[in-house]
């Protein structure tokens, strides 16, 4: 029996994955994950799993003309996942495609890793009349039409989510994002990297707000992928309640985890569903005759869906997805606040007065208006505004130059301008649109990764 597979011994153990995490400042990186939708060029259906031009002979492709290596979640199970290095591809519910890159020193690597990846991807999908949008809910499809990939928890997840959110299907199947994460040195520099970040969610939210259609229609907010996450589940996301109190830390963080409902348990190719324990009681009662090990732990850390979650990194997860020139942008941005301890320090002094209620109200309104949302009783655009401020300055400290001795924030230029604007790339995304055209070479036109 591996160490893993043992049963937990206690606190010890659920502690344990952030302890283990924990690196001095020289081993800092960024990994970001950025998902995608696919669709047929021709008329915007979206791709099936299956088939010869399916999401899987994508991946069988990449396998066979890029070095990329298959992986399946158990003996006989089909291909939902690609290795290569320190880099994975997935797939999310929807058959949205995700790459999860290498944790990289700068977004300058960041960059040319994500557009190599695009290169790869494009030889393959030009030939299948595949195009990618980055987007943040599904344009075109409808929940109908869309497919289910075959890993083991989206079966639970299909059952379970809905009875508690009434948006939580649109979640798993018509929406992306791009996630930044982080490393920590110890635990009060993960407190304060969470702390801050939380109080910040909703206004990167507004600034990268890039959901404007359902269904090809217009749907009334800048980000509906923001709307859609405010009815998915309010036991496992959100903005963690507990992590505004003076006494947050690694052992509140387990203590919550603790009391959230389960999806299931793994043993081998096979799956238990288990949503009727939570991790507390199926650790002291256990299940089926079955006991809880620290795999199962990791496992259910990784069904937590708060907007910035705490695992082997702090990922900050409440952006839609971009096109290629704005992937970069979450990256850099956040690198630029909790990565320079000046730059956290002033981000700290920016959040100072917000509390969890005053920043969970404003939610609903920045899904709509976006920068012209208010938090606090100040206008969106004023916090992004100060927040980027915050970053570049941050950024040009940290000092880390490409080749043409230009600093990271090159990689904020377009977010900039878009915030100096007073729009969100939703808002530049409807500018221009005419609705006596089809909507889809527009969309493919404007949002094309």
């Amino acid at each position: 029996m591996n160490e893993a597979s043992r049963p937990l011994k206690g606190l010890d153990d659920l502690l344990r994955p952030f302890h283990e995490a924990e690196k001095p400042r020289s081993r800092w990186r960024v990994g970001t994950e950025a998902e995608k939708f696919g669709v047929y060029v021709s008329d915007g259906r979206p791709v099936p799993f299956e088939g010869e031009r399916g999401i899987q002979s994508v991946l069988l492709e990449l396998c066979d003309r890029h070095g990329w290596f298959a992986e399946r979640e158990h003996d006989g199970g089909e291909v939902i996942m690609l290795r290569r290095g320190d880099a994975s591809i997935t797939l999310e519910p929807g058959a949205q495609l995700e790459l999860s890159g290498a944790p990289l020193t700068s977004t300058h690597q960041t960059c040319a890793e994500f557009r190599g990846h695009m290169a790869e991807l494009r030889d393959i999908s030009d030939e299948l009349g595949i195009g990618w949008l980055g987007l943040g809910f599904h344009p075109f499809a409808r929940q109908a039409d869309l497919p289910w990939v075959p890993k083991l928890r989206y079966g639970v997840m299909k059952s379970y989510l809905p009875t508690k959110g009434a948006l939580a299907l649109d979640m798993m199947r018509r929406t992306c994002t791009v996630q930044a994460n982080f490393d920590f040195a110890d635990e009060a520099d993960a407190i304060r990297k969470i702390r801050v970040s939380l109080a910040l969610s909703p206004v990167v939210t507004a600034m990268f707000a890039n959901s404007p259609w359902i269904e090809g229609a217009p749907a009334g907010e800048v980000t509906h992928r923001g709307r859609v996450w405010l009815e998915v589940d309010p036991d496992r996301s959100g903005l963690l309640p507990f992590a505004w109190a003076d006494d947050f830390s690694y052992r509140t963080y387990v203590e919550w985890a603790l009391d959230v409902p389960m999806f299931l348990v793994k043993r081998g190719g096979k799956i238990v569903q288990n949503t009727d324990q939570t991790f507390r009681t199926f650790m002291n009662e256990g299940k089926d005759g079955l006991t809880a090990t620290y795999d199962d732990w990791l496992t259910h850390l990784n069904t937590l869906f708060p907007e910035v979650r705490l695992k082997k990194t702090i990922e900050v997860r409440g952006a839609d997805a971009q096109p290629t020139p704005m992937v970069c942008a979450l990256p850099a941005l956040l690198k630029g606040v909790l990565y320079d301890d000046d730059a956290l320090t002033a981000a700290e002094s920016l959040v100072s007065g917000l509390d969890h209620d005053v920043v969970e109200a404003s939610r609903a309104g920045i899904a709509r208006h976006g920068l012209r949302g208010e938090l606090a009783g100040r206008p969106v655009g004023e916090w992004a505004r100060e927040l980027l401020a915050i970053s570049e300055a941050g950024l040009e400290r940290l000092g880390h130059l490409n080749r043409r001795g230009e600093d990271e924030r090159i990689h904020l230029s377009k977010l900039k301008a878009l915030i100096e604007a007073g729009k969100t790339p939703a808002d530049a995304m409807l500018e221009g649109i005419d609705e006596g055209e089809p909507l889809l070479p527009q969309v493919l036109e404007k949002a094309r990764v």
